[in-house]
């Protein structure tokens, strides 16, 4: 793993942790709140690891 790539994930995670936290801060209500939390535990914003 070279220096480049450390400091690229750094910034991924980054950038996953503000979508999540932008997807939440559109709930409407405390039900929609938690739906969406229960979406985000479910893997919604998990990246996709097809087999093919």
């Amino acid at each position: 793993m070279t220096i480049t790539n450390t400091i690229r994930g750094l910034f991924r995670s980054n950038h996953r942790r503000d979508v999540v936290r932008d997807y939440l801060d559109q709930s409407i209500s405390l039900a929609d709140l938690e739906r969406r939390q229960r979406e985000i535990d479910s893997g919604r914003f998990r990246a996709k690891n097809y087999p093919f």
